[in-house]
């Protein structure tokens, strides 16, 4: 995958957040400058009426982690509004990442340039640099 120089990437989980930069080229990324932003899940509503069916009966969903997911694009949501944001690359579990993508604003969407369904919260930042590459 192509990411480009300063690029944001926003590596999401259930229950971690960070976000790093792309210090390297395009096609050689080097993730620098970790962030991990404080944030405050509130938003539980959506997650009972997206959760799916299965995970309804049998109570797999946890809200905690969807509101979380729901968090970290509203986070998202206003640094690309405000400008602070030029391109934005996703890392995240596909149950989170489909929740983030219920709350994506228009200005983010336009931003986006990629996204990975995959859990790489706890991976070293080399990994993610070999995801990316692979990506």
């Amino acid at each position: 995958m192509k990411l480009p120089h300063n690029a944001h990437v926003a590596i999401v989980d259930g229950e971690n957040f960070t976000v790093m930069r792309n210090g390297g080229q395009a096609f050689e990324p080097k993730l620098e400058k970790a962030q991990k932003p404080d944030l405050t899940a509130t938003n539980y509503s959506a997650g009972v009426r997206h959760q799916d069916a299965m995970g309804q009966q049998r109570g797999r969903t946890d809200l905690d982690e969807l509101a979380h997911g729901a968090a970290a694009a509203e986070w998202l949501n206003a640094l690309a509004v405000a400008g602070q944001i030029d391109n934005l690359l996703v890392i995240a579990d596909p149950k989170t990442l489909g929740e983030m993508r219920r709350h994506y604003h228009s200005e983010l969407e336009k931003r986006l340039v990629g996204e990975i369904d995959k859990t790489m919260t706890s991976e070293p930042t080399a990994r993610i640099e070999q995801a990316i590459s692979a990506a």
